[in-house]
């Protein structure tokens, strides 16, 4: 479209208002760009092409720009969400996921997202737009005012915040070298509502932009403590490898397997880090954990920490005190040493430090004693026989073991698909359950073991991989996130979430002993999940068996259409807080009447 535009001190003037309103220079003017261009170009220019967020002031204009540059902009209904799945791509590709959001209740709302980010060591980036300095500082009351950079210092590796539009393409390059380098982690970015309108040169603009290098160099390991890992290896009756979520970030996957299968080491691998070889290895140990941990000798932990989720390296899970050594490879040094001592730190990147223990091992590397390997077996097969007959479970309702063992067959059958796993049962059973045979196709809760991650994790997945992804939640943990099966319709994704509802949290059986309210666990009696998803255009379906289970999945899974699956579990089924009861205190004082 163009406009004629007359005045009496020269002759008609041609104005492309087109070319105005995508930033193009008028005849004779030097071209210009502003702070909005400034961040998708410093993204781009990095191979950033992908934001997850929720739009609103200031940034609402910064989502629809980056659309139209050909960066992908997906919009959920919660920052939360949005941060997760940001979160989650940085997991994926090695890449800082980018979470847009607004300011103040916004920005807050992706920062837990961002702090559990940091403490799973995914790289992402939460970029937030923010009042201005001089009223916030003054408080004087700006519309939605907040010292969003203060806030968010603690809770992740790095905070900055951009005020001049010349400093966007360093503040950009920073963010990412923070996420990416070293541990991995969240990294947030302030950009005052101002900054976007501010204009400058085009071409100064271009040159200010920085294009990061070499954001996550390779550490690698010294020497002398690759040796002296070697040598407590070598000199171990009962070794054990434990495989974090650290070592599938790392993409070493053939070095990784190179190393267990030449070392002949047996191997347990923590749930984000199954895959990473088949689960049904014939080294996989995760089917006699409990005996492996207490019984080993010299321990490999190899992109594992020994938090909570490992009883902290100490107590009755891992047998007498002092009867093991560890031998911890983290690219983190303050690592070692965290709850027990470490008597081999390997301190480097999980690929440089793998590949120089294969170095070491050579061709004549003594296999582990055989009657180890033997009674590891032994207990494998016991546990895994007594499994079956729970798993083969065909009634109605269904109990976990039954439900489970229907998707268990799924993902054998489609070994490339991803499994998004949240709640409290359904997440500890299907830990054990469900066998993966590729790495990073295993996506759950992680170290803070949140609830909630669940649809974020399942959109950037399907997303960022174009797979196929089989979303099992708890009717609890889907609560959390559950108005995004509305995203997963309006992009049309892949996903399939199985919903295992049994009416409540754990149960859906206590009771409110005044008769007054429900129990505090309990949720409304035979909901029907799958109703929900047929609002926005996507597939339902109530299942009662494990046959009907498996049809409805396979059929999603086929299809690739969004699908919500209501599977009906006895209320009675599930335990106290799942594995980790024991987290939940229970009061045995009883007041008198």
């Amino acid at each position: 479209m163009e406009t004629t535009v007359k005045t009496q001190a020269e002759p008609a003037t041609e104005i492309d208002t087109d070319a105005l309103a995508s930033g193009a220079a008028a005849p004779g003017e030097a071209e210009q760009t502003d702070g909005f261009h400034l961040v998708i170009d410093a993204l781009k220019l990095n191979g950033i092409d992908t934001i997850y967020g929720v739009p609103g002031i200031p940034i609402t204009d910064l989502g629809r720009l980056a659309q139209a540059e050909g960066m992908r902009v997906v919009s959920f209904r919660h920052e939360q969400n949005a941060g997760n799945a940001a979160a989650i791509a940085g997991f994926l590709t090695k890449k800082p996921g980018i979470c847009l959001t607004v300011s103040a209740p916004g920005f807050l709302n992706g920062l837990t997202a961002l702090a559990n980010a940091t403490t799973n060591c995914f790289p992402m980036i939460l970029i937030s737009g923010s009042s201005e300095r001089e009223i916030v500082d003054l408080q004087q009351g700006d519309y939605e005012e907040m010292d969003q950079l203060a806030i968010a210092k603690p809770l992740c590796k790095a905070a900055f915040r951009v005020l001049h539009a010349a400093d966007i393409g360093i503040g950009v390059a920073r963010a990412i070298r923070a996420a990416v380098s070293g541990r991995p982690g969240g990294v947030y970015l302030d950009l005052p509502a101002k900054l976007f309108s501010q204009v400058m040169d085009a071409e100064a603009g271009a040159r200010s932009l920085v294009k990061v290098i070499d954001p996550a160099p390779a550490q690698l390991p010294a020497p002398a403590a690759v040796q002296r890992a070697l040598d407590l290896l070598k000199g171990a009756k009962r070794p054990l490898i434990i495989l974090g979520k650290g070592a599938a970030y790392a993409q070493a996957d053939d070095a990784i397997r190179a190393l267990v299968e030449r070392s002949g080491i047996p191997y347990v691998p923590m749930s984000m880090a199954k895959g990473l070889l088949p689960d049904t290895h014939p080294q996989s140990a995760g089917a006699a954990r409990s005996l492996v941990l207490k019984d080993a000798d010299v321990v490999l932990l190899l992109g594992a920490r020994l938090n909570w989720l490992l009883s902290h390296g100490k107590g009755k899970t891992w047998g007498e005190p002092g009867s093991k050594k560890f031998i911890q490879v983290d690219i983190e040094p303050r690592e070692m040493d965290s709850n027990v001592e470490i008597a081999a730190p390997l301190v480097g990147d999980i690929g440089s430090c793998v590949a120089a223990l294969l170095d070491g091992i050579g061709a004549d590397w003594p296999a582990p004693p055989a009657d180890w390997t033997r009674t590891i077996t032994e207990r494998k097969e016991a546990n895994l026989s007594k499994m079956a007959a729970k798993l083969r479970k065909t009634g109605a309702p269904m109990d976990f073991h039954g439900a489970l063992g229907a998707l268990r067959e799924i993902i054998r059958e489609r070994p490339d698909a991803i499994l998004v796993n949240e709640g409290a049962n359904t997440l500890d059973l299907a830990r054990s359950v469900i066998d993966m045979y590729q790495p990073r196709k295993r996506l759950d809760v992680g170290t803070w073991g949140v609830m909630g991650i669940g649809m974020g994790f399942a959109i950037a997945a399907a997303v960022e991989t174009g797979k196929p992804v089989l979303a099992v939640e708890g009717d609890s943990a889907f609560g959390f996130s559950g108005m995004e099966i509305e995203t997963i319709c309006r992009y049309n994704l892949p996903v399939c979430v199985v919903v295992f509802n049994n009416n409540g949290i754990y149960r859906g059986t206590d009771t409110d002993p005044t008769g007054r309210d429900p129990g505090t666990t309990v949720f409304v009696k035979d909901s029907r999940y799958d109703r929900m998803i047929e609002a926005f255009g996507g597939v339902g379906v109530n299942a009662t068996t494990p046959e009907e289970l498996s049809r409805a999945v396979n059929e999603a899974m086929d299809s690739g259409r969004p699908t919500l699956i209501n599977a009906v579990i006895d209320p009675n089924a599930g335990t106290e807080s799942g594995n980790i009861g024991s987290l939940n205190p229970q009061s045995t004082v009883r007041k008198k009447k």
